[in-house]
């Protein structure tokens, strides 16, 4: 009799690829969940996590439910999808479990739960892992004749950090939501590692505000050597002494010598491979925001185009055979003559970041894609990752630089050049742009034309508002989070509407409120540092020095000191929250008397937006969409200079709109095409 094998995958996409590289697959059903025979095995789908953590029911009534109870409360692992459950213990009885879901943290823990479930019909079952890290024949079919032992260290890891952050979410979230008054879906969402994040943005934007601009002057002259025209800017690139503004800038003379002209050669070694970090901050720069470029990146990986995208690694593996990708390469009209370029190298040297793992390797593309075939969003994810590989394999780059230091009446100016001598990996990846910059060849005690000095009044800068990009990177070297949260994490304080902006993050009125009440009275929940030593710890779990219990033990006992502080002072707390909560209903001025137009909720449960000076006889008054989450932008409308707000439906894009139901701005909505104005 041939012993059966039960094979469990992450998602339905995989299973099917899996089923399809290991042999001819019959689809079947059980019920709605389809599952395929191939040869000797039955390889069931998974929906990711089929498994919920949560509280036991009697701890669902938030005003009823004593928070330090919940602090200690027992968590339940609850079976979510019952189709997936019943089709794995229909198959229960195979000789072998083998779990091929993605080899990370998350996919372990998911496996885990195949695992229980399986478990529970037949507890002698034996257990195997296939690690792949891109879903390709031969990286499947290796991963299937080398199967290995299941790390439930690993997963012990993830479970950690999910039984962490549901205690410690639920307790915050209810403590802050409680004291503001914001139930129901007006909820204010408070998270382990969300709310640290939330604080940088919030901080910067202290910074910002606080921040008291110095006036200073910039001097340059216009030079001309034989007509050809450069500009020189003096040493001091910011005056801050105005009398000697003055005097520089009042200086006469018809010509300037040149003093020193020094030349460089720069080279610029090619970028190192991505890792997810780095992956993300690049589509970032693209106008991607991270959990989009996240999920574009996983369907290339599903559909076996590209390798597993959520890794810490920078070095390719000796395993790896990066001539063979390349060749794969050679034949496509989009990268065959980059392909065939990089393969005429006798020698193969990639570059390499300072982050090495052992559990997947950096980001690459593993089989040329057809252009006609992918999404305009897939494509252009799929081509940054081809040109960051095709680049970390290239030659280096070689720029000169040229500084000329010239006599202008007796002081000096600085003219700087740029001239690029090899692109080198510039020709693969034109993400990285570097310009050149024009100077014409100049020697010592060489004469050139001059004109007056130009004197410009100009002031200094705050530091800039964070981008996905900074935020990211920035999260990384604090530790805050993991490569397969920190996307996910962004994008939960966009929606909850706590940050503003697509490429410029502004922190709104309540999440000022959130993290001042915070940091005033437990400031550690604000703090990068708890949550990474937390994440020390989960580390700790995966490796085996720790146990699961213990972590979750350490974390109860830091939210029991962090609550127990926020407790003593929940009457102010609260006051501070209405206060905030209450501007963040504002969405600007009334057109008619000045006065606040709020967003009004009537006894119905609808909305509208209305005037503060209602009593006062002002009848000014706005439609909203019926559901959604409103967040003003504080900004006026381009056509009508009403204000203008951000609609987020549940699970769809954001979308900006004037309040004004009349605006010109929505003159074409709901046309047709061939209806529409010009």
């Amino acid at each position: 009799m041939i012993a059966m094998k039960l094979v469990v995958a992450e998602k339905p996409i995989a299973a099917k690829r899996i089923a399809s590289i290991l042999g001819k697959p019959k689809s079947k059903y059980s019920g709605s969940i389809e599952f395929f025979e191939v040869n000797d095995m039955i390889i069931v789908p998974l929906k990711g996590h089929v498994v919920d953590v949560d509280f036991p029911k009697e701890f669902n009534n938030w005003q009823n439910t004593r928070l330090s109870s919940l602090v200690d409360a027992p968590i339940d692992y609850r079976p979510s999808l019952k189709g997936i459950e019943k089709a794995l213990q229909a198959h229960a009885n195979a000789d072998e479990l083998i779990i091929a879901t993605d080899y990370d943290r998350e996919g372990e823990s998911i496996g885990k739960e195949a695992i229980d479930l399986v478990r529970a019909k037949n507890p002698k079952i034996k257990i195997k892992r296939a690690k792949f890290s891109a879903l390709t024949p031969s990286e499947v079919k290796k991963a299937f004749a080398e199967l290995t032992d299941f790390d439930f260290n690993l997963a012990d890891a993830a479970d950690s950090r999910r039984e962490i952050d549901l205690i410690w979410g639920a307790v915050l979230t209810r403590y802050i939501s409680l004291t503001a008054r914001k139930l129901g879906k007006e909820f204010l969402s408070v998270g382990r590692v969300q709310t640290p994040a939330l604080a940088l943005v919030v901080d910067r934007e202290k910074e910002i505000q606080a921040f008291k601009p110095e006036d200073y002057s910039s001097i340059s002259i216009d030079c001309d050597k034989n007509g050809e025209k450069f500009t020189a800017l003096y040493e001091e690139e910011k005056i801050f002494d105005k009398q000697k503004a003055e005097r520089i800038s009042s200086l006469r003379s018809k010509h300037a010598d040149v003093k020193t002209a020094e030349k460089k050669k720069v080279i610029t070694k090619p970028p190192a491979p991505f890792n997810t970090t780095e992956f993300l901050r690049s589509a970032s720069s693209m106008g991607f925001q991270p959990n989009k470029a996240m999920s574009v990146a996983e369907s290339l990986y599903m559909n076996g185009l590209t390798s597993y995208p959520r890794t810490d690694n920078t070095y390719y593996p000796e395993s790896l055979n990066l001539r063979d990708i390349l060749k794969k390469f050679e034949k496509t009209e989009e990268f065959g003559k980059m392909a065939k370029k990089i393969l005429e190298k006798k020698r193969l040297t990639p570059t390499h970041g300072a982050k090495q793992a052992t559990d997947h390797p950096p980001i690459h593309p593993v089989e040329p894609a057809k252009k006609s075939a992918l999404s305009p969003y897939e494509w252009k994810i799929y081509e940054l990752i081809v040109r960051r590989f095709f680049a970390t394999l290239a030659d280096d780059c070689e720029t000169e630089t040229v500084k000329v230091v010239l006599d202008y009446s007796g002081e000096d100016f600085v003219a700087k050049g740029k001239t690029i001598l090899k692109n080198g990996w510039r020709d693969y990846y034109p993400y990285l742009k570097s310009e050149e910059q024009y100077l014409p060849e100049l020697k010592e005690k060489e004469r050139v034309k001059a004109s007056d000095p130009l004197c410009e009044a100009k002031q200094t800068k705050p530091k800039p508002r964070y981008t996905p990009s900074a935020l990211l990177k920035l999260m990384d070297e604090l530790n805050l989070g993991t490569k397969s949260t920190r996307a996910e994490i962004l994008q939960k304080l966009i929606d909850r509407g706590y940050i503003q902006g697509k490429q410029n993050f502004t922190p709104s009125s309540i999440a000022f409120a959130v993290i001042d009440a915070l940091e005033k009275h437990s400031e550690e929940i604000t703090k990068p540092e708890m949550t990474s030593d937390l994440e020390k710890e989960m580390d700790e779990v995966e490796k085996g020095d720790k146990k699961k219990g213990n972590v979750v033990a350490d974390s109860r006992k830091m939210l029991h000191k962090a609550l127990d502080k926020l407790e003593k002072n929940r009457a102010a707390i609260g006051e501070q929250l209405t206060s905030a909560s209450s501007a963040d209903y504002n969405v600007g001025k009334c057109p008619q008397c000045g006065g606040d137009l709020r967003i009004i909720r009537t006894k119905k449960g609808t909305r509208f937006i209305g005037c503060s000076g209602y009593r006062d006889g002002c009848r000014t008054s706005f439609p909203l969409p019926a559901k959604g989450k409103i967040t003003p932008l504080n900004v006026a409308c381009k056509d009508c200079a009403l204000p203008m707000i951000r609609v987020q439906y549940m699970k769809k894009r954001p979308f900006e709109m004037c309040v004004n139901h009349k605006c010109p701005s929505k003159a074409n909505w709901g046309k047709k095409p061939e209806e529409k104005e010009d």
